[in-house]
């Protein structure tokens, strides 16, 4: 796997690393972790979005018709 940063990105990883007195690889575990639960979070909002547009009827007009 090859990973390539932008210039403004090492520059500051490096910066970040020697403020934090952390390893350059922990930070970057630290993002992509972040990053991850960040964008799943997304996912679950959309998937949960679409489902409500599928059942987008109001009680009544789910009800409409329907004898009990």
């Amino acid at each position: 796997m090859e990973i390539k940063l932008t210039q403004d990105n090492f520059e500051n990883l490096e910066a970040f690393s020697q403020i934090l007195k952390k390893d350059a690889s922990e930070i970057i575990n630290l993002a992509l972790e972040e990053f991850f639960v960040n964008e799943q979070k997304k996912l679950l909002e959309k998937n949960i979005e679409d489902e409500n547009a599928m059942t987008n009827l109001d009680y009544d007009e789910f009800w409409d018709g329907v004898d009990l």
